[in-house]
């Protein structure tokens, strides 16, 4: 739904599909952007990391432009749309989704490869047989121990199974061919805010003036933060409270949306806020300190001031995952020999988290169309590609590479529907335990293909012989079945 703002300011509700180029739309703190258009109106703070794979929510005012999709964080905004929702960026993110689906390559199951040489093989021993012995009782005994079991039930049951061991670790696998084709792939693409980094503001370094410390500064702003409902409260009162402990109470606590808030701590005035704000709000004599604190790093910041004197800066950004090394080191076992990342954020970024990371293929200020380009790329080379992200400007990779790996917990929707395997619970490392299921999943059932095809080849050796009746073929064929079957329920338990 969009709230469309009429000439005599009457806000009504109406169907995102009905908004009109030029009309003016509400958009409250918390809700989606319903469609493309720019600022008129208020300010505030904007997540577009699904949209765009910047990691952290930009500030917003009049003339800022909006994307659908975004979410608004703080503050109302009032916008005009400039397309309509059938032509904004999430409906062409959703359209090469469809399209990436459409043109995806049929998967070649394992089954269907061995039966192109099984019912051949069969019929020339058969007919071999006939020729040489005119034995109709020889014929019928070997058709009867040449069972097709091996290929009509190893393989479903094995995936089955391992579907169900990756079910037990919250990991959907949607499809038997997703299993398949997830033991086969060979390079591991990654977007990165949200599925290498968390995705969330956390604070980098705090500096100072004025004679205030580090501690200092942070357990000020953070007890003004405290009930602060703004994206950078929560990680700056988490930090605080890890650090400091229990934090000062604030009183005659005042938020500006979209600018900041100010509260009395141990009866000073103390604000945090932006930079702008706080140019505003204290004597010119601060701007010089000011300019200082504006030069202290390139990250998204809050400011500090105590009275009428700058004390300090917060700077934020968006911290890697946990275990890292030890998940790409897994990966090198699991068959994986190249490892890209691809993103929607400022190349500079990309570059310090693939310089951390250890990865020489990292490209950033890419659009989701950009993303399949590149990974068509590597599939052009021959190389079996798994795609891994959270966000919404991944899903048409997702959909193109072979198997496409979404963490749900981040961006869910169409993300979720363009991926073969979702990850229920936010842990990268859940990534190489489906690879590891996938690979027993499919040695298990090509074992079991083997062994069973390879007992049946026997049997029919020994039936044109003449060693093997009919019943004795129905028999051996019945037992030949049932080992398959235990063997390919060991996928489930995961031994190997």
């Amino acid at each position: 739904q969009a709230h469309v703002r009429d000439a005599a300011g009457v806000v009504r509700d109406v169907p995102a599909e009905s908004v009109k180029v030029g009309d003016l739309l509400l958009v409250r703190p918390g809700e989606l952007v319903p469609c493309d258009g720019v600022i008129v109106e208020g300010r505030s703070h904007v997540d577009a990391s699904a949209i765009t794979g910047e990691p952290l929510a930009v500030p917003v005012t009049v003339g800022s432009t909006v994307l659908s999709g975004s979410s608004n964080v703080d503050g109302p905004l009032t916008m005009k749309a400039t397309a309509i929702a059938g032509e904004s960026q999430y409906l062409r993110i959703v359209e090469l989704v469809r399209n990436a689906q459409g043109s995806k390559a049929p998967l070649q199951r394992i089954a269907d490869r061995a039966a192109v040489w099984f019912t051949p093989v069969t019929l020339i021993i058969c007919a071999v047989t006939y020729a040489i012995t005119r034995d109709t009782d020889r014929v019928l005994s070997v058709l009867m121990v040449a069972t097709p079991c091996p290929l009509i039930l190893a393989t479903p049951i094995a995936i089955i199974g391992g579907i169900n061991r990756c079910a037990r670790r919250q990991i959907i696998i949607r499809t038997g061919g997703a299993m398949e084709a997830l033991a086969n792939v060979t390079t591991a693409v990654f977007d990165k805010t949200g599925t290498l980094t968390r995705g969330q503001p956390a604070v980098e370094r705090v500096h100072t003036l004025n004679g205030f410390d580090e501690h200092s500064v942070l357990r000020l702003a953070a007890a003004v933060d405290f009930g602060s409902g703004h994206q950078l409260a929560r990680p700056l009162v988490k930090h605080a409270e890890s650090l400091l402990g229990t934090l000062p109470v604030a009183t005659e606590v005042s938020e500006v949306p979209g600018r900041g808030i100010s509260g009395l701590v141990d009866g000073s005035l103390v604000r945090v806020g932006s930079l702008t704000w706080l140019r505003e709000m204290l004597p010119a004599a601060a701007s010089g300190q000011l300019d200082t604190l504006d030069g202290s790093g390139d990250g998204l910041r809050a400011y500090v001031s105590v009275g009428d004197v700058p004390v300090g800066t917060i700077e934020f950004a968006d911290s890697l995952r946990d275990g890292l090394p030890g998940f790409f080191r897994d990966l090198g076992t699991l068959g994986i020999t190249r490892t890209v990342m691809l993103s929607g954020d400022h190349t500079s970024n990309v570059a310090l988290v693939a310089q951390e990371l250890g990865i020489t293929d990292a490209r950033g200020d890419l659009l989701p169309e950009d993303k399949v380009s590149i990974v068509r790329e590597f599939q052009a080379k021959g190389e079996r590609v798994v795609m891994i992200g959270d966000g919404t400007n991944d899903a048409p990779a997702l959909s193109t590479a072979e198997v496409g790996i979404a963490l749900a917990g981040h961006g869910g929707g169409i993300t979720a529907e363009a991926a073969d395997v979702v990850l229920l619970v936010d842990e990268i490392s859940r990534v190489a335990d489906a690879l590891r299921a996938s690979k027993d999943t499919m040695r298990i059932a090509k074992q079991s293909i083997g062994v069973g095809l390879g007992l049946s080849a026997v049997g029919m050796v020994f039936a044109a012989l003449g060693y093997l009746t009919p019943t004795m073929g129905a028999l051996g064929q019945e037992v030949i079945d049932v080992a398959v079957i235990l063997n390919a329920l060991r996928a489930a338990s995961g031994r190997r």
